[in-house]
Order: structure tokens, then C-alpha cells, then sequence
């Protein structure tokens, strides 16, 4: 098959125009689906057609998954359109299957993309955690026996239950400290006698409502001992290490719904009154939509990061998976709270027009995992902040340039070389060597001028705050990174990275440009006027408004609309 770029466009084009009232793949027919809380046969049978399942699935084994920066992208046709298609479908697929990619055994890795090859499906049950996403606490539990264990108990939120043949489950199998008290088995569904396995009630939500999420009760079914992932007691920290796989892609799914929800928020504000007027000549609405613009494009480099450090700084990313995945549905969630301002009452439309910004809103939530899952992302970045600060900050060299070159080849995913807790931050000497550049060019004009420079050395100073607020905090002490004052510096480190992320693209965009987008990206346009937002979101003091910079980013948000191109880094072209 081709390239994943070139996949994702044969994908975009077989899904065909979203604002084509007669395409039966279209938004009203999406927006039907999702209203009668039903996946749409038609959209599935080309995901079928496409194999989307392959893209799960690593080489090794048969599948196409090779790079996780080319699986995001191939993502974004889905959920452009339908959170509920792309992760019923098969995203969730891939999260259940995390794990087994992560500590499977040859014979375990290839069952569960067999299973997967063949269009069936995976489904994860999730040990419970404090604040958890489930809709209530249960759990199973497993038992040693001679020759086995026997699975007990019940889950009554579990994406696909029904649907799936295979199941990863997460069993507490003893009360050892330490994180030691749960194991993950891999299960074949047909395998198990089906008198022990009967399917709960399928659970409505607000967002993602063509989505099945049901549950399992299962009782004392016996299992085989090669169903164990890896070692008995290695639960937790096999959630936590297939976590760095996942998080990477959380900011292109989000981002896909975006998208659809800045693309019809656009459309409805460059339609012509009967004045001759639109509502592009509000300053308000101007704002919106180059803020709105402005926030996926940093979004983007935070993805793109994320999934090329997983190759590249194996040992380093963990921080930027979690940043990427908690920072994305916050500047989401904050950007469509301001787009709902310049819809106004059109914000509730169901269906029509600008039905899909209602339904990107709702789905939202669900697609990034929840209010929980920013806690524990926020959770994982803080122990690691002590040590960058007495020891990365200010000193690690630069990451290589391919970090930041989405069309540049990179090693392959090595997953035993994934750690937990990163031994340095080059990520964040980008900003400070950025600094240093931008300091010493000559002209200061080619390289964004004074607006630039100064915002690029405030948020220099922010980390150099931050050093300093973690070089107080012990490592491992607890209570003080578990305080808010801790949570909140942490947040202002996401913001940091993201920075520091767009630095690195537009460095590289000037230096090489790689797409359809570079034009625009190589400009200081777009980078001073995102470090601005951020800035601004800081709190931090701030230069006069580069008014200039931001009208330019503007005008690529209309002409984006016109010439049907993805509001991301890749400015794909769509149906």
C-alpha cells in the first residue's frame, strides 16, 4: 500500500465532502446517526474497504503501523467527521491493544493483530482508579489456580464489549504494595465458555453517542496461564508505559474535531448579510477564528513531537506525551467556548449547517478521555520537574532537527527503550537556544523582529521561574508535588513545551520547507502571534499586539476555507 500521507488522503477523499448535503457519508448523515445513537453501516464499511485496522497493527506482525507521527495523521480524516466512527471503530482497538504491542510475547502480539487483521475487534477493561472514568467502581479480579487463573467479576463501561472478540483485561490479582496488585490478561472472547461471559447493558453518554459503551460480567471462568501480559503484578506499570503510546495521539484526534468545529464556525462567519456586511468586520470575531487557527496549529506541534519522540528520544519523552495529551483538550475545550460566542444561538443547532460544531462540543470529553485523564497526566510530568530543574534546564543540548520534520524518515519504534520518567528536557533548551538566535540576528527584521524576540526571552524567563520553583522540591517528596501551588506550575510548564514545540517547526520550516503549509509557516506570522496567545495565557507582560502578524494568520483561516485545506500543520487538502 502507499505512504500514510498518501493514505490519508485516499481516505479523505472516500469518506467525500462533509458539507455535501447529498453525500451519504455527509454531516446530516453523520448527525442523524449520532442522534439515534447508531454508527452509520456505511461509514464502516469503508473503514472496512480502507483496513483501517492495519494501521493498528505493527510491521512486525503483519500491520502497517511504522511511525506513530503518520498514525495520527491517518486519524484525522476519521474524526474530522465522527469521534464516535473513529474510536468505535478502531482507535479504542489500538488503545486496548497497547499493551500487548508493549509486553506481549511473540505468540500473544501475533493473536491479537491476527484478530485485528481479519476486521474483528479489541476491546481494554481498565482497573479502576481514584476519580476514574468509569460510570461506577467494579472490577475483576483473578485468582491462582492449578494450571491457570479464574477471572471474576464485572465492568459496566466498556467501549465495544459486545462487539469485540478479543479482551485485554485489567484483573486485581493480590493486595502487594507498590503497584504490584494487578495483572493484564489477553483474551480470546470465542475461547471462553460462554455461559461465564454475559454482556451488561449498554451505558448512554452525552458525547460520542453512536459509541457502544456496555459492560461484562464475568464468573469464575477459568483462563490459561499464557494469558498473563508479561509478569503476574505488572498491571500498573504496563498501563503506564502503554500510556506513552496512546497520549501521543491525543492531540490529533482532538484536534480533528477542531477542525470540523473551527471550519464551521468560519463558514458561518464569512457568509454575506443582506447589508453586504459579514461578521468578519466585528474585531471579535476576527479574534476568534485567528485564535481558534492559531491554537490547533499549536496543538499540532505538540503532536508532532509527541509521536516523533517516541522514535527519537525514547528515553526523554514522556513528559511530552503527557504535556501534549493534557495541554490539547484544554486549549480545545477554552477556543470552542469562544467560537460558541460568535455562533451564538446557531451554538445549539442539532442538525443543518452548523449541527457538527454542537456535536464536535459534546464529543469532545469523551474523545480525550475526561477531566481524569488530565489529572493523571499532570501527575505523571510533575516528579520529573525536580529533576530537569537541578539538572536539564539550561543545560541539555538541542533535540535533533528531525524532531520537528514531519516528512523526514525516523528509527523505528523500539518499545523496550521506553522509560517512565525522562532522564532530560532537550525540548525545552529549543527555547533557549531559540532565544540565543533570535538575539543575534542580523537584521533582527528577518527573524520576526522585536515582538518575537521579546516574547521568546519572557517565556525564557518563565522557565527560568520554574528551575527555580523545582529546585526547592526534593525528589519524591510527595506532599509538595501534590500540592495546587505544584499542579498549577505544572501547567505552566505545558505551556512552556508547546512553545518551545512551535519553535522547533518554524525553525525548521524556514530552514526546509516540507508542504503544502510552508509558505505560511516559514513566515514569523504564525509564530509570533501563537507565542503571543500563549504568552497572554501565561500571564505574563506582553509586548504591543502584533495586529500585523495576526491579520496574515487570519487571512490563511479564510483562505483555508476557500481552497478546502486542513487547519494543521499539513494544510491537507480536502473533500
Amino acid at each position: 500500500m502507499t505512504g500514510a500521507p498518501e493514505r490519508a488522503a485516499t481516505l479523505e477523499l472516500a469518506f467525500g465532502a462533509l458539507d455535501d448535503p447529498d453525500n451519504p457519508l455527509g454531516a446530516a448523515a453523520l448527525l442523524a446517526a449520532d442522534a439515534a445513537g447508531e454508527m452509520l453501516p456505511e461509514a464502516e464499511r469503508v473503514l472496512d474497504d480502507f483496513g483501517l485496522n492495519a494501521e493498528f497493527v505493527p510491521a512486525d506482525v503483519g500491520g502497517r503501523l511504522e511511525r506513530m507521527d503518520h498514525l495520527g495523521r491517518l486519524l484525522r480524516p476519521v474524526f474530522r467527521r465522527d469521534a464516535s466512527l473513529g474510536f468505535g471503530y478502531g482507535l479504542n482497538c489500538f488503545f486496548a491493544a497497547a499493551p500487548v504491542w508493549t509486553a506481549g510475547d511473540e505468540k500473544q502480539r501475533r493473536h491479537a493483530a491476527r484478530l485485528l487483521l481479519t476486521g474483528r475487534r479489541i476491546a481494554v477493561a481498565r482497573h479502576e482508579v481514584a476519580h476514574g472514568n468509569d460510570f461506577v467502581r467494579d472490577e475483576f479480579t483473578a485468582r491462582t489456580v492449578p494450571g491457570g487463573l479464574v477471572l471474576d467479576g464485572s465492568k459496566s463501561a466498556i467501549a465495544n464489549a459486545s462487539r469485540a472478540t478479543g479482551l485485554v483485561v485489567f484483573a486485581r490479582t493480590g493486595t502487594a504494595a507498590r503497584g504490584r496488585s494487578h495483572s493484564v490478561l489477553l483474551l480470546d472472547r470465542d475461547e471462553l465458555p460462554a455461559d461465564r461471559v454475559t454482556d451488561l447493558a449498554r451505558r448512554t453518554t452525552t458525547g460520542m453517542r453512536s459509541a457502544e459503551f456496555g459492560g461484562l460480567a464475568i464468573t469464575d471462568c477459568p483462563v490459561p496461564a499464557d494469558a498473563v501480559l508479561g509478569e503476574i503484578g505488572d498491571g500498573y506499570e504496563l498501563s503506564l508505559r502503554s500510556s506513552l503510546l496512546i497520549r501521543g495521539l491525543i492531540p490529533s484526534i482532538v484536534l480533528a474535531g477542531a477542525d470540523t468545529a473551527l471550519r464551521t464556525v468560519v463558514r458561518f462567519a464569512v457568509r454575506p448579510r443582506a447589508d453586504g456586511r459579514s461578521s468578519l468586520d466585528v474585531r471579535h470575531v476576527r479574534d476568534v477564528l485567528t485564535g481558534g487557527f492559531l491554537d490547533l496549529l499549536v496543538i499540532d506541534c505538540l503532536a508532532l513531537v509527541a509521536t516523533r519522540a517516541l522514535h527519537l528520544l525514547p528515553g526523554q519523552m514522556s513528559a511530552y506525551a503527557a504535556a501534549a495529551a493534557y495541554l490539547a483538550p484544554k486549549l480545545v475545550a477554552e477556543s470552542m467556548d469562544e467560537m460558541s460566542s460568535v455562533l451564538g444561538e446557531e451554538t445549539f443547532a442539532q442538525d443543518g449547517a452548523y449541527g457538527m460544531f454542537q456535536k464536535q462540543r459534546r464529543d469532545l470529553p469523551v474523545t480525550s478521555l475526561g477531566h481524569a485523564g488530565s489529572a493523571g497526566r499532570q501527575v505523571s510530568i510533575l516528579p520529573q520537574l525536580p529533576y530537569f530543574a537541578r539538572h536539564a534546564w539550561f543545560a541539555d543540548p538541542e533535540p535533533p532537527p528531525s524532531l520537528f520534520r514531519h516528512d523526514e524518515a525516523i528509527p523505528p519504534l523500539d518499545l523496550s527503550q521506553l522509560v517512565l520518567l525522562g532522564d532530560g528536557d532537550p525540548l525545552a533548551a529549543t527555547l533557549v537556544a531559540s532565544t540565543d538566535l533570535l538575539e543575534a540576528a542580523r537584521p533582527p527584521c528577518d527573524d520576526g523582529g522585536p515582538v518575537l524576540r521579546f516574547l521568546v526571552r519572557v517565556l525564557t524567563g518563565e522557565l527560568a521561574e520554574l528551575k527555580k520553583a523545582f529546585e526547592d522540591v526534593a525528589e519524591g517528596d510527595r506532599e509538595a508535588l501534590s500540592s495546587p501551588r505544584s499542579f498549577g506550575l505544572a501547567d505552566r510548564y505545558t505551556l512552556v513545551l508547546a512553545a518551545a514545540a512551535c519553535l522547533g517547526v518554524w525553525r525548521e520550516e524556514r530552514r526546509a520547507p516540507t508542504g503544502p503549509a510552508s509558505a505560511f509557516l516559514a513566515t514569523p506570522a504564525w509564530i509570533t502571534a501563537a507565542l503571543y496567545r500563549l504568552v497572554e495565557r501565561l500571564g505574563l507582560p506582553l509586548p504591543d499586539r502584533p495586529e500585523g502578524q495576526e491579520r496574515l494568520v487570519l487571512d490563511e483561516v479564510v483562505a483555508r476555507l476557500h481552497n478546502r485545506r486542513s487547519y494543521d500543520l499539513y494544510a491537507s487538502r480536502l473533500a
